[in-house]
């Protein structure tokens, strides 16, 4: 198992590859958190799951690897699991990441607009939340290039939140980076970083858990929902 996290490139870049971030034993253990979640899902929403929650915590791999690309410690506050293949293959565009899951619905500064998905309460908060935030993709399989892997637009984690045309624009003017991947690798990316993924070519299945990760409370009385 390695943590090797290379600081300035996630700075500069706002994309990391850690290779090897997780033993076989530890991917087994997310797996068996996951166990009960819907097989072949676009994407699964999990909370309360303290199995699971535990295997993201400080003293783990992940946890690790959070505060390493964010030099503090950190916790997970939001976990989605994409579980692509043959028959749910499907494509994402460019955009950003640009909400955040909480307990409840609270009155505060900069926060909005409101949703609900899954029954959680989503919201759009201030974008230096957003950017002070990374998210994680622990891979379960192996991910080449002809099945589906997260495609990310370097260095546009710094450009602030962008509309959808200036993220049109940034798509035709940036070298895209191609998030490859074993299984136990970890790719962490900084959360407002523009990215997009495309249906695979040659779907086999690709289980990726992704992770938000977070370093301190919400302001005026909103709480994280976490996992």
């Amino acid at each position: 198992m390695t943590h090797i996290l290379d600081r300035d490139d996630f700075i500069a870049r706002g994309a990391v590859r850690v290779r090897a971030a997780l033993s076989e034993g530890e991917v087994q253990a997310i797996e068996a958190a996951l166990a009960d979640a819907p097989a072949g899902a676009a994407g699964v929403r999990l909370t309360s799951n303290p199995a699971l929650r535990e295997r993201l915590g400080p003293s783990t791999a992940p946890g690790a690897v959070a505060a390493a690309a964010l030099d503090v410690s950190a916790f997970p506050v939001r976990a989605v699991l994409f579980d692509k293949g043959s028959e749910n293959n499907w494509g994402l565009g460019w955009h950003q990441d640009r909400t955040i899951v909480v307990k409840e619905r609270r009155d505060a500064a900069g926060f909005g607009p409101w949703s609900v998905k899954a029954g959680m309460q989503h919201v759009a908060p201030p974008f230096e939340i957003l950017g002070a935030m990374a998210t994680m993709r622990i891979h379960l399989d192996p991910v080449d290039e002809d099945n589906a892997p997260l495609l990310v637009l370097p260095g546009s984690h710094r450009m602030g939140r962008l509309s959808e045309a200036d993220v049109k624009l940034v798509a035709e003017q940036t070298p895209v980076r191609t998030c490859l991947a074993e299984r136990g690798d970890i790719w962490i990316y900084s959360t407002p970083i523009v990215h997009a993924s495309r249906p695979a070519t040659k779907p086999s299945r690709r289980r990726v858990l992704q992770v938000d990760f977070a370093t301190g409370a919400l302001p005026d009385g909103l709480e994280w929902l976490g996992v």
